[in-house]
């Protein structure tokens, strides 16, 4: 198969779909990967380096769209990308379609098969492709908020692991999955006064069992939410429905009720936020205020990291990309969870939760993959 790895163009991405050593895996098998040139410059790998591993550089994203067969990618296409697509091209990639309209529609239109790394699911139960930029994007969620907390950037003024003699502060974490357990990692590394929400019992006492006392866990009602929301310095949201869009738990009248210069960092934005406040924001411009309330709402949080974190993704993704590769879209009736990712195929809908938060109609992924 021909395989294309665009250069990403979200701001300040610097990640990349494929990483050298992924690419050899491929063109060791007999398949032909076309990269666009620069595309891996943001996690030191070299056009140079693409081609020792294979790889056939190309000068425009243009030329990749126009000629691969399988698309690899790292965030959503934006809008010029969505334009290239064509029936019977596949698009493997975070799509995160539940809040974004647009490009859902712009993705149906184009007829092409669309596979979201976040709906692909293991034997488990869990989302192995979503769980390591989860484990980046919790660990980064603690170190924006302690920055942001400091009054030189607008907030409190409060280190987050206090000193000797004065309190630490007070982290409360919505969310016991993957990145709530990664933020509380840190944060009580760093010595701060560490809160979990969750609605799960077996969640919290599993979270008990690995960090012990010093974290302090509280199963999440309304007011719990709103009791510890509003004497938190530091709050992360890390709650996650797969497919569909984050549950809205923190209200505007609890952030008008938090103490001012506190910090908000919404990691469910990508799903549309879990907080009535939030809205995406960018690298460039990663904060807002509402209420005296920093809100730190980054889409593409790990993209700040993309050494660590593209390796991270690629770990995880290579053998679904092996499998598009040597098989095309019958990869997807051979394994039922890598099936979940499937979210658009030839112009419908296929995952449930993206249906129903875009009140478009549903089609069972193998009625689709048989037409």
């Amino acid at each position: 198969m021909l395989v294309g790895v665009p250069k990403e163009i979200k701001v300040r991405e610097y990640r990349v779909g494929l990483i050298p050593a992924n690419v050899r895996e491929l063109t060791e098998r007999g398949h032909t990967v076309l990269v666009e040139a620069g595309a891996g410059a943001g996690i030191g790998a070299t056009d140079v380096h693409y081609e020792a591993a294979g790889a056939t550089i190309v000068q425009t994203a243009a030329e990749v769209f126009a000629k691969a067969e399988l698309i690899v990618k790292v965030k959503e296409p934006q809008a010029i990308e969505r334009k290239q697509l064509r029936p019977g091209q596949i698009l493997f990639t975070y799509l995160h379609l539940a809040p974004d309209p647009d490009q859902a529609n712009d993705l149906i239109d184009s007829g092409a098969t669309c596979i979201a790394y976040e709906t692909v699911t293991s034997q488990h139960g869990t989302l192995p492709l979503l769980a390591p930029m989860s484990e980046v994007a919790g660990r980064l969620s603690i170190q924006a908020g302690a920055y942001f907390l400091e009054k030189a950037h607008g907030g409190l003024g409060t280190l987050l692991g206090g000193v000797p003699g004065v309190d630490p502060a007070k982290v409360v974490v919505i969310g016991g999955g993957v990145v709530g357990t990664h933020a509380i990692h840190i944060a009580l590394g760093m010595a701060a006064e560490v809160w979990c929400l969750d609605r799960n019992v077996d969640v919290l006492r599993n979270l008990w069992k690995q960090f012990g006392r010093p974290l302090n866990t509280v199963f999440s009602t309304r007011d719990a939410i709103e009791h510890h929301c509003t004497t938190a310095d530091l709050v992360i949201g890390g709650v996650l429905l797969p497919g569909a869009a984050a549950p809205k738990l923190i209200s505007r009248e609890i952030v008008r009720r938090m103490k001012p210069g506190s910090v908000i960092v919404d990691v469910a934005i990508d799903q549309g936020g879990c907080c009535e406040t939030s809205r995406p924001t960018t690298h460039d411009e990663p904060t807002y205020v509402v209420d005296d309330v920093i809100h730190y709402c980054v889409a593409n949080m790990p993209g700040a990291v993309p050494r660590t974190s593209a390796h991270a993704l690629n770990n995880a993704t290579l053998p679904f990309v092996l499998a598009l590769a040597n098989h095309g879209v019958d990869a997807l009736k051979r394994d039922p969870h890598f099936l979940n990712g499937l979210n658009v195929h030839k112009g419908v809908v296929t995952n449930d939760a993206v249906a129903s938060a875009l009140n478009r109609t549903y089609v069972e992924p193998h009625k689709a993959l048989a037409s």
